[in-house]
């Protein structure tokens, strides 16, 4: 799966569920991992990650939060040539087919609907590993 140096970024507006998933990650052996609490906060950080040389490789966000909800920092991320390539995994309550499309057609990575745990997670982690070195992918890891 993904190198244990990844640099996760963890953006839910919800403490608990930060936690919960920095929890997952480390049990799977990844210790590089950030937060923000919302989409407004995440996106500075990921554009300054980015520009130090030293980027974010892999965002997990929650979709409903207030300032900036991350469906619309997914569209800013794959707006922007510096992070468009940046695996992105939507985590969500929403679980209507008009969401999930939404989600696909802007890019993202992978979804996971709550209530998930953490074989689901990995499961849907080792997915979007296996998307993102394939092809094209593979050059830019």
């Amino acid at each position: 799966m993904f190198p244990e140096n990844t640099k996760f970024l963890v953006v839910d507006d919800f403490a608990t569920m930060r936690k919960i998933i920095k929890k997952v990650l480390t049990e799977l052996g990844y210790s590089n991992i950030e937060e923000a609490d919302d989409g407004k906060t995440a996106l500075p950080m990921l554009q300054a990650a980015a520009d130090s040389g030293s980027p974010f490789t892999f965002v997990i966000s929650d979709w409903n939060m207030p300032g900036m909800q991350g469906i619309d920092l997914l569209k800013a991320c794959k707006a922007d040539p510096r992070l468009k390539s940046v695996p992105f995994m939507l985590i969500t309550a929403e679980s209507e087919q008009k969401h999930i499309l939404e989600a696909a057609k802007a890019g993202v990575s992978d979804y996971v609907v709550k209530p998930f745990n953490s074989a689901t997670l990995k499961a849907k982690m080792e997915r979007v590993w296996a998307k993102h070195n394939s092809g094209d992918a593979a050059k830019a890891s």
